[in-house]
């Protein structure tokens, strides 16, 4: 772009003025640019002449110095016009700034010495004025001249001509001379002219190969999106698929395992439950205490509060537990009779107690101890079995209370719950089928037949 000088036209006019002026004081003026722009402006002016404007120079900008100085020799008046390109400014600056050199010297005009300088030593006093001095073409100064050459100095040399002959072919050469740089220079433009048209075709075939190269990147870059959409898409569909498949597998494996297990339970698998009952009764020993001791004792104490036996037989009251232990026991105990009440399970957290009812009047408040303190053997195929037992769910019972397992062999119901194919493996503790699901160990006296 083109340096503007419009601007601040009328400061940078004035501030010219004042240095070209011989009657100012000022004789010397200094322009610069405002920022990054191309607009000029009065950086500074003073009459300290060079030594002065050294000074202001810095070596971050792009700055144009117009000082008067006295010539050494003659004595006269002579203008210096000095480009400055400071060392640190970017190279990208300095080319685009490189087009105004021209401009400025248009508008600073009347410079005898035009000096491009980048560096302090290029701007010396002692350097411009040598170089003032040598542009002066004159190593004398007639202010210096005295009246010497009014006197006489005795007799002098002839005086001689600057006559010579014409010669045709001397001139003749000369005006060749003219016509071969003419000629010269119109080749040169020429040449300028071919090289631009030149690089303009160049640059014409560049961007068209540049064109020509994005629109087939584009079409290829199209063209593996396309495929790339294609490849996921059917990947897509192969996972659906396979998904699919791995689910219709499962679903039969799990329709198989179910048939399997259906099966299993009507065939009644007589091996697994014995070795189920061997399981429960391996846990049972492995109790360290007896729960039949625990509820004897808690019925010692019940019986011990009671002092009028009831004359009555023994009557359905609403928590009785209608278990076949408990008429076994009635049967196998025949005097003197005492209550049999299924056992409490132990473990925590301890179950809600069941209420007991009495069975026949208490002839005493002593309980008979047991004779035999022994783990309780499983016992196989010797209860009864109601009638209500159905072939697939085996013996079922309805729960009478909540009871909360205290380890993984035993099992959690809530009242009116159904527990399936129970297994009697002892007569205060039975093994069968949660309502979860979960196989495992239950008290007896929680639960009714049904």
């Amino acid at each position: 772009m083109a340096v503007n000088l419009s601007k601040n036209g009328a400061a940078l006019s004035a501030a010219y003025n004042e240095v070209v002026n011989e009657k100012s004081n000022t004789n010397w003026a200094l322009f610069t640019y405002e920022g990054n722009s191309n607009d000029i402006r009065l950086a500074e002016k003073g009459d300290g002449g060079l030594e002065e404007l050294v000074e202001e120079l810095n070596s971050g900008k792009i700055m144009y110095a117009f000082c008067r100085v006295e010539d050494p020799n003659s004595g006269l008046p002579k203008y210096v016009l000095i480009n400055w390109t400071g060392e640190g400014v970017k190279d990208a600056r300095k080319g685009l700034c490189a087009n105004h050199v021209s401009s400025m010297a248009n508008f600073l005009k009347g410079a005898h010495v035009t000096v491009n300088a980048r560096a302090e030593e290029d701007v010396e006093p002692e350097v411009i004025m040598q170089k003032v001095a040598k542009a002066s073409g004159a190593n004398y100064s007639f202010h210096k001249e005295t009246s010497s050459r009014y006197q006489d100095s005795g007799p002098q040399g002839p005086v001689g001509s600057v006559y010579q002959k014409t010669n045709a072919m001397s001139e003749i050469r000369k005006t060749n001379k003219d016509n071969f740089w003419a000629q010269a220079e119109k080749e040169e433009e020429r040449r300028r002219q071919e090289e631009r048209r030149r690089a303009d075709e160049e640059r014409q075939h560049l961007e068209k190969e540049r064109k020509d190269r994005e629109v087939k990147e584009a079409v290829q870059r199209d063209k593996r999106d396309k495929e790339r959409a294609v490849q996921i898409e059917e990947q897509k569909k192969y996972q659906q698929q396979q998904e699919a498949e791995s689910k219709e597998k499962e679903k039969q494996r799990w329709e198989q395992q179910d048939q399997m297990e259906s099966a299993q339970k009507k065939a009644g698998r007589p091996g697994e439950s014995v070795e189920k009952a061997n399981e429960a009764a391996s846990l049972i020993s492995q109790r360290t205490t007896n729960p039949r001791d625990m509820f004897k004792q808690r019925e010692r104490g019940m019986t011990s509060d009671s002092n009028v036996p009831s004359a009555a037989p023994p009557s359905p009251q609403p928590g009785r537990l209608q278990s076949p232990f408990l008429s076994k026991n009635e049967n196998e105990q025949a005097e003197p009779p005492q209550r049999q009440v299924s056992p409490v399970p132990t473990g925590p957290p301890s179950p809600v107690p069941v209420p007991v009812a009495e069975e026949e009047p208490v002839a005493s408040p002593t309980v008979q101890e047991p004779k035999n303190e022994d783990p309780p053997q499983v016992e196989e195929n010797n209860y009864e079995v109601p009638a209500e037992e159905t072939q697939d769910r085996g013996i079922c019972a309805r729960a009478l209370y909540d009871y909360e397992a205290a380890d993984d062999t035993e099992i959690s119901f809530d009242p009116d719950e159904i527990i399936t194919g129970i297994e009697m493996i002892d007569e205060g503790w039975w093994r069968g089928y949660g309502p979860n699901g979960h196989f495992g160990m239950f008290p007896a006296n929680y639960v009714e037949l049904v």
